[in-house]
């Protein structure tokens, strides 16, 4: 069973990924996270992936790919996985599908956390976090104190309102057609109401799930 989970930046991917997990009794696996590790392993694929990355290029999908491939053979992934991140255009989904088919595997469902542009940019312009410790804070102001440590609270570059539309257009114009990509594919979509509580979010994806 592989679930991917979709959404626009700032939907709540990141929040709902271990819940669902959990719910479903899979672990998580995040191309973030496959990749450090392939780094600090030192395999053959994370190696050439560092490559890239201390010359400041972009990690080929090839290589991405291959490394995900590596962590779907793994036993710990046998019973299914929840995929977050791992697909972000329509040739990382027809990569995707080709690592599946060579490993007997598929993609059950996709679930797509569905939020409104503005809502999105009240959400992530309302974080702040401590310049010092690091300490993150929702809906406190820039300028305001941190609890911890008594340092500044900054916004960081990419949750000030002009960068988080500017990657919600990103999104429409690289990531959303992989939707439409699985739906033509005959892979079930599930559109997710994403506003309102984590409890209910999760209700609402899991209740997709099992319909």
């Amino acid at each position: 069973m592989i679930i991917l989970l979709f959404g626009k930046p700032g939907a709540g991917k990141g929040t709902q990924a271990p819940l669902l997990a959990a719910a479903l009794g899979v672990p998580t696996l995040a191309t973030g996270d496959e990749l450090r590790a392939a780094i600090r392993n030192g395999t053959p694929l994370g190696l050439e992936a560092k490559s890239y990355m201390d010359r400041g290029d972009l990690v080929p999908d090839a290589v991405i790919l291959g490394i995900i491939k590596v962590a779907l053979s793994e036993p710990r992934h046998a019973r299914g996985v929840l995929l977050d991140g791992v697909v972000r255009t329509v040739a990382q989904a027809e990569g995707l599908a080709a690592v599946c088919e060579e490993l007997g595997q598929d993609v059950k469902a996709v679930l797509c956390l569905d939020i409104d542009d503005e809502e999105i940019v009240r959400r992530l312009a309302g974080r702040t976090v401590c310049e010092n410790c690091q300490t993150p804070y929702t809906g406190r102001e820039p300028g305001t104190t941190c609890d911890k440590c008594g340092g500044n609270l900054v916004r960081r570059p990419d949750d000030e309102p002009d960068a988080i539309r500017n990657r919600l257009a990103v999104y429409e114009r690289q990531t959303a057609p992989v939707l439409a990509w699985y739906r033509e594919h005959g892979t079930r979509v599930a559109i997710i109401d994403a506003v309102g509580s984590v409890r209910d979010v999760t209700a609402r994806a899991l209740g997709a799930l099992a319909t």
